[in-house]
C-alpha cells in the first residue's frame, strides 16, 4: 500500500462523489420542496447516457453529444412532470412511489425497444484517451480530471445559483417551508417545474460523462439510485449543501473500501477468504456509514427544514 495508490483511489472517489452529486442535486429538491418520493430519476440518468452515447455516434464529437443529451433530458424532464408527475404531488408516498417505479420500468423498455438490449458503446474524447502525469511518478487519466473539473464547476455554478439569485432564494424557500413559500406567492407549480428541468439535466451530465467509464445499458440508473438516496438521506432532505458533502463522504467510502478493505481482510484471514468477504464487507460501509449519520444526526448533517 503506497502513498501513490491512496492518492489515486482518492480522486477516484471524489471523481465519483461529484458525478453522485449531480444525480442528488435534483433528487434533494424535488424530494425537499414537493415532499414527492421519485423514484425515475435514476432513469434521467440513464436517458441522458443513451442520448448523448447516440448524438456522439451521429455526430462524430463527444461534446456535441453531450450537449445534445443535456438539452434532451432536460426537455425529457420538463414534459414527465408537466404531463404524469404533477398528479402525484397531493398523492401519498405509496402512490408516488409506484407510479414512479412504473415510469422508471417505461422508460427502461424504451430505451430497450429504441436501441436494443445490449450495451452500446460511448467512447471519451481521443485528447483525452491518456493518461496525465501530475508529477513525476503519478500519473492519473485525463478524462477523470475532466470529470472531476466539470464536476466542481457545476456544483459552484449550482451553490451560485441556489444562494447568489432570486430563483435560488424561492427554492430555498420552497425546500424549508412549502407552505409558507406558497402564502408568500412563490408560484410552486413553475418553480418545481424548472427544479425538475434542471434536475434532468444534471442527470444527464452525470450519465454523458460516466458513459466512458461504465456501461450504458438498460437499468443503468437503479444502482445509482439507491446511491443518490443514501446521500441525500445522509445530507439532509433540500439541502444543496449537504447533498454536495455527503456524495463526497460516500464516493470516498465506497471507492476507498472497495480497494482497501480487501487488502486488510486478506492481511489478517488470507486471500480465499478476502476473495469471498471483501468486496461484500466493502459494499455496506456506505450503508454503515449512513447509519452513523443518523444515529448522530437524524435530519442529516444539514437539513433545510428546521
Amino acid at each position: 500500500m503506497t502513498a501513490t495508490l491512496i492518492l489515486e483511489q482518492a480522486l477516484n472517489g471524489l471523481q465519483f462523489g461529484l458525478m453522485l452529486f449531480l444525480l442528488a442535486a435534483g433528487l434533494t429538491l424535488v424530494f425537499g420542496i414537493m415532499d414527492m418520493i421519485n423514484l425515475a430519476h435514476g432513469s434521467l440518468y440513464m436517458v441522458g447516457a443513451y442520448l448523448t452515447a447516440a448524438a456522439a455516434q451521429a455526430s462524430g464529437s463527444f461534446l456535441a453529444g453531450l450537449a445534445a443529451g443535456i438539452a434532451g433530458t432536460a426537455l425529457f424532464g420538463i414534459a414527465l412532470e408537466v404531463t404524469i408527475l404533477r398528479r402525484l404531488y397531493q398523492r401519498d408516498h405509496l402512490s408516488q412511489v409506484l407510479g414512479t417505479f412504473a415510469i422508471l420500468l417505461m422508460c427502461n423498455e424504451a430505451v430497450r425497444m429504441i436501441w436494443g438490449a445490449q450495451p452500446i458503446l460511448l467512447n471519451p474524447p481521443a485528447a483525452l484517451a491518456g493518461p496525465v502525469e501530475l508529477w513525476p511518478g503519478f500519473q492519473y487519466p485525463a478524462y477523470r480530471l475532466l470529470i472531476i473539473a466539470v464536476g466542481l464547476a457545476v456544483a459552484a455554478l449550482l451553490y451560485l445559483l441556489v444562494v447568489r439569485t432570486r430563483i435560488g432564494m424561492r427554492v430555498r424557500a420552497g425546500a424549508s417551508n412549502r407552505e409558507m413559500a406558497l402564502a408568500m406567492g412563490s408560484d410552486i407549480r413553475r418553480l418545481f417545474t424548472l427544479v425538475f428541468g434542471v434536475g434532468a439535466a444534471l442527470c444527464a451530465v452525470a450519465g454523458g460523462l460516466l458513459g466512458p467509464l461504465v456501461a450504458v445499458q438498460v437499468g443503468m440508473g437503479e444502482n445509482i439510485l439507491i446511491l443518490a438516496f443514501v446521500v441525500i438521506v445522509i445530507g439532509g432532505i433540500g439541502s444543496i449543501r449537504g447533498a454536495l458533502v455527503a456524495s463526497l463522504l460516500v464516493g470516498l467510502v465506497d471507492t476507498v473500501g472497495r480497494t482497501f478493505v480487501p487488502v486488510a481482510l486478506g492481511g489478517l484471514l488470507g486471500p480465499s477468504a478476502a476473495s469471498g468477504a471483501g468486496p461484500a464487507l466493502a459494499s455496506i460501509l456506505i450503508y454503515v456509514l449512513m447509519a452513523v449519520v443518523l444515529f448522530w444526526k437524524p435530519q442529516g448533517l444539514f437539513p433545510a427544514r428546521g
